[in-house]
């Protein structure tokens, strides 16, 4: 307030004073004038002069206020430069950063980062606040929005540190003991592996499986009457368990190979020959039900020469054993072999350190949480050992063997049950100890980290694609509208949007039917991959898409039913339970729950309710059928109307039904009669060996002698899904 008071009281001085100067310069002229046109030019000249020194000082003081101005003047319009050349923000930024990541790295809302991306070619619809931007999209929205580009080489080449577990170095062979073989034992469905083993145990495993079929790994610690102890692994000979048996596979030691003496070698006899080639592992065939009549071993082993498994028998190296798993004949014979093939190996491990062995088989258990089975293959387990296993890490509550008696040790080669995951680790991950439960909680993040990663990678080459994609579609709509006057572009655009109008709710609703969301709860995670293999196979999409909404381990939950009525879906329970209250609230919502205890009874009810989702076929079924014998015309008013005489040669016509006109093999017509006479009076029936005369709704049709008409009736057949799992 103060400077413009300043400023104004400068202002007035300075027109004051010019104001004085211009008098002055007045009474100047006036004076000269005078001395032009008077003689008392002396007198006046005098007067004028009397006080030069008043005129000097008012030019000085006047010149003074001009300076004072002007010199004001130039350093506000030095000043006045400065904000039009204000500085960029830098914006530092990185390669692969989010929507929001960019938007707090630029100070501003998601909605900017947006706004900058409009009218690009990018999907702004599909764009997420975590989806990640490609260089030429960072680069367009901070030019857009003003501000300077900073890449930041931190961000870049920031590598961090690798904290993954890892094995430990191989043994010294002095600290090698030896340990008992991890066996498994492999072959075709119902060809008697589980009771083979049940022998062995002397328990009922069988009887306790859902169908006879052995659903999951078991595995189990055989003890034979020599002192000699196996570890048996029964994998599932389903055609659904393949991942099964290949993990089984990679985790023994041996292979025995069962095949049934009247069955022979069946499919997936051969997948499990092909899984213990991959593993490297040596097989003992077990030819089973050889108490049986029809029972023909050397056809087996003949069988299997083209599989390459030679027998000893045929100068190979494999141990063929006749045995009998339901009488138990030649068991001894089999364990011997095992244990014979066994100290062929030199089976040895150390039994000291930190603990290695491998999950081969994980479950939820309502008392005690995340449960695992698990082969030790290096050290000692104990309670209290810190333990991880992928993306899981657990302190080991409890240790309980396959009896479910608790043990505190478990050594190599020992299969174990072990409590206190904190998650539930996945079949055939690998367990390895560390020293702490902060060391497990670092290997953890450092696996999520890693898994985290791999997913941003993928996601910047899908972008990458979409953005190509979207270059693409822009470049043609260029071309086809670039040529076009802007009348004619605005009318296409608006018949093209027409055309893209949302769906009716007839058409919705036809969609949707289409659709079927399925989630998916199995007993154990080795289940529940068997069921999602299964699924993979599905390739009936054009007739009806199979959604997999949610899986997972354990009892069907109340938030599964919500899930499942959110997406209109059918929940598929395998060797789970649920419970009254449950059951009660899906019913209430509408919502299906389709328990199983055998997997190709889910599968097949899977398929029954994707037909079920199928629109219905019409089918035709013949009701009778004439020969044409002659062919006339008659006259009604004024147009003639063609007739074909004819003769019922099958079952009967009937007016009311449809007909169709075969020529030749061809059908040449399809429609319905106006006319159906029987001599001169009209009639609805003509049966077997009756002659008649009938006319088409179509008059251009022409009847030839031995044309065929047939009488049928269309009915609505439910369809099958075409999908074929493979069993």
């Amino acid at each position: 307030m103060n400077r413009k008071i300043l400023k104004l009281e400068n202002l007035l001085r300075f027109h004051t004073i010019c104001r004085q100067l211009h008098s002055l310069c007045q009474r100047r002229m006036l004076a000269q004038w005078r001395h032009v046109f008077s003689s008392a030019y002396a007198v006046q000249t005098a007067q004028l002069y009397i006080r030069p020194w008043q005129t000097d000082a008012l030019i000085r003081a006047a010149l003074s206020q001009r300076r004072l101005l002007v010199t004001k003047k130039e350093k506000r319009s030095q000043k006045s430069p400065l904000p039009s050349t204000k500085s960029k923000k830098e914006v530092e930024v990185w390669l692969g950063m989010t929507v929001e990541e960019l938007a707090r790295a630029m100070e501003k809302d998601i909605d900017s980062v947006y706004e900058s991306l409009m009218n690009t070619a990018i999907d702004i619809d599909s764009l997420e606040t975590h989806s990640h931007l490609d260089e030429v999209w960072i680069k367009e929205v901070i030019k857009k929005s003003g501000m300077k580009l900073k890449w930041s080489k931190l961000k870049q080449d920031k590598v961090r540190e690798n904290k993954d577990a890892v094995k430990r170095p191989q043994a010294d062979p002095a600290l090698l003991i030896p340990r008992s073989p991890v066996v498994t034992i492999m072959g075709h469905v119902d060809h008697g592996k589980t009771t083979l083993l049940d022998k062995l145990r002397k328990t009922q495993v069988a009887a306790m499986e859902a169908g006879g079929i052995t659903q999951h790994i078991g595995a189990f610690l055989v003890s034979l009457p020599s002192g000699e102890k196996i570890t048996f692994l029964d994998t599932p000979g389903h055609a659904a368990f393949s991942a099964m048996r290949a993990r089984g596979a990679r985790v023994t030691d041996i292979v025995i190979l069962v095949v049934a003496a009247d069955d022979g070698v069946m499919k997936q006899t051969v997948e499990s020959i092909q899984h213990a080639k991959d593993a490297h592992v040596p097989i003992v065939l077990a030819i089973n039900k050889c108490d049986k009549a029809e029972a023909d071993p050397e056809k087996v082993k003949k069988e299997l020469l083209a599989y390459d498994v030679v027998c000893e028998d045929y100068g190979g190296d494999v141990q063929a054993v006749h045995v009998s798993a339901l009488t138990g004949e030649n068991m001894m014979g089999l364990a011997e072999a095992t244990i014979a093939l066994a100290e062929m190996l030199e089976l040895k491990a150390d039994p000291t350190g930190a603990v290695e062995g491998t999950v081969i088989e994980s479950f939820t258990d309502k008392g005690r949480g995340p449960v695992t089975t698990a082969i030790i293959q290096r050290g000692t387990l104990r309670k209290g050992s810190i333990l991880v296993a992928g993306k899981s890490w657990a302190k080991v509550r409890l240790m309980f063997d396959e009896n479910g008696r608790a043990v505190n040790e478990a050594y190599p080669s020992m299969p174990v049950g072990i409590t206190g995951w904190r998650d539930l680790p996945s079949a055939g991950d690998e367990i390895l100890e560390v020293e702490s439960e902060p060391r497990a909680r670092e290997v953890v993040d450092w696996r999520k980290y890693e898994q985290e990663q791999e997913k941003n990678k993928e996601d910047l080459k899908l972008i990458e694609e979409k953005r190509k994609e979207h270059q693409e579609a822009h470049r043609k709509d260029r071309e086809k509208y670039g040529t076009l006057h802007w009348k004619e572009r605005s009318y296409i655009k608006y018949k093209e949007k027409r055309q893209q109008q949302p769906l009716k709710l007839k058409e919705k609703l036809e969609r949707d039917s289409n659709v079927l969301p399925i989630i998916v709860k199995g007993d154990v995670d080795g289940s529940v991959e068997a069921i999602l293999n299964i699924m993979d196979t599905y390739d009936a999409s054009h007739e009806c898409e199979l959604e997999l909404v949610h899986f997972g381990v354990g009892d069907i939950s109340e938030n599964d039913v919500n899930l499942a009525e959110t997406f209109h879906g059918v929940i598929y329970g395998f060797n789970v339970n649920a419970g009254n209250v449950i059951q009660q609230s899906a019913a209430k919502k509408g919502v299906k729950i389709k328990l199983h205890k055998v997997i190709y009874r889910l599968i097949e009810d899977l398929q029954e309710e994707l037909s079920s989702r199928l629109p219905c076929i019409v089918e035709e079924h013949p009701v009778g059928e004439a020969s044409i014998l002659a062919t006339f015309s008659i006259t009604e008013g004024k147009k003639k109307v063609p007739v074909a005489g004819c003769r019922v040669q099958k079952g009967q016509i009937e007016k009311q039904k449809k007909f169709k006109l075969i020529r030749n093999g061809h059908v040449i017509w399809k429609g319905s009669l106006i006319s159906l006479k029987h001599h001169k009076d009209d009639t609805s029936i003509v049966k077997t060996g009756m002659d008649c005369g009938l006319s088409l709704d179509e008059e251009k049709i022409e009847f030839k002698v031995g044309d065929a008409i047939i009488c049928y009736e269309e009915k609505e057949v439910p369809a099958k899904t075409s999908w074929d799992p493979g069993f």
